[in-house]
């Protein structure tokens, strides 16, 4: 399964469904080209949103202001965009996670 992947401008941006309160921060899999992202942060506040950008550079090895939040802040449903990589870098970057 492969993830849906869009250009955005000068970024990627790809849809992510976040699990928040997990027992650790990890992506979960694939599923019909989105991307399921367990996070132990709770969804009060934005604090799933920022466990999410912190997660996502980390596992793309780019810097948090290069990953943005495009949709979804109150939804387990959201789009992120990623600057700085290209499309097949951050597919096989997110595989490489799995």
């Amino acid at each position: 399964m492969m993830v849906d992947l869009r250009q955005r401008g000068e970024a990627v941006a790809f849809g992510v469904r976040v699990v928040p309160r997990a027992s650790r921060n990890k992506i979960a899999g694939i599923q019909e080209g989105v991307v399921r992202i367990q996070l132990t942060a709770p969804p009060v506040e934005g604090a799933a949103n920022e466990a999410l950008v912190s997660f996502l550079s980390s596992v793309l090895r780019v810097p948090k202001r290069d990953v943005e939040l495009v949709s979804g802040q109150t939804a387990r449903d959201k789009v992120v965009a990623v600057s700085g990589l290209s499309a097949d870098e951050i597919e096989a970057r997110l595989r490489s996670n799995l």
